[in-house]
């Protein structure tokens, strides 16, 4: 059976999942208390986000007595390339080109990145030969 692709997050899920990527397992108040700095919820938003992402899909929640500890259902890897795979099709009729020459225009590549995007340019290149 084919597990069905990451669900598209929203930008306030995507901020729980990126805590969520960098700790590994959590729980509420951990995922809370990272996250409060930056916005101003409260504590029973972020546990309605986290019971709300569970239902569909994105969480997964392990329970040890009244403790409850959530992980990331999908790797972080799986969620981007839903989202890029989205974006490529809505705002670039599906043109890879498009993407990166937009994406590298509106943010420059550090050197690091350029020599990624090479190695990546070239095994691309060795198996369009195949």
């Amino acid at each position: 059976m084919k597990k069905s692709p990451a669900p598209r997050p929203t930008e306030a899920e995507l901020a729980i999942l990126r805590v969520l990527w960098e700790r590994g397992v959590s729980t509420v108040r951990q995922v809370h208390d990272v996250l409060a700095p930056e916005r101003e919820s409260g504590y029973t938003t972020t546990l309605k986000f986290m019971q709300l992402m569970t239902e569909k899909g994105m969480l997964v929640r392990q329970e040890d007595g009244r403790t409850h500890f959530y992980r990331a259902a999908y790797p972080e890897e799986a969620t981007q390339r839903r989202l890029i795979v989205d974006l490529l099709e809505r705002a670039f009729g599906g043109s890879s080109a498009k993407l990166v020459i937009q994406a590298l225009t509106a943010k420059p590549a550090s050197a690091e990145e350029m020599r990624e995007i090479r190695k990546l340019l070239a095994s691309q290149k060795e198996k369009n030969r195949e």
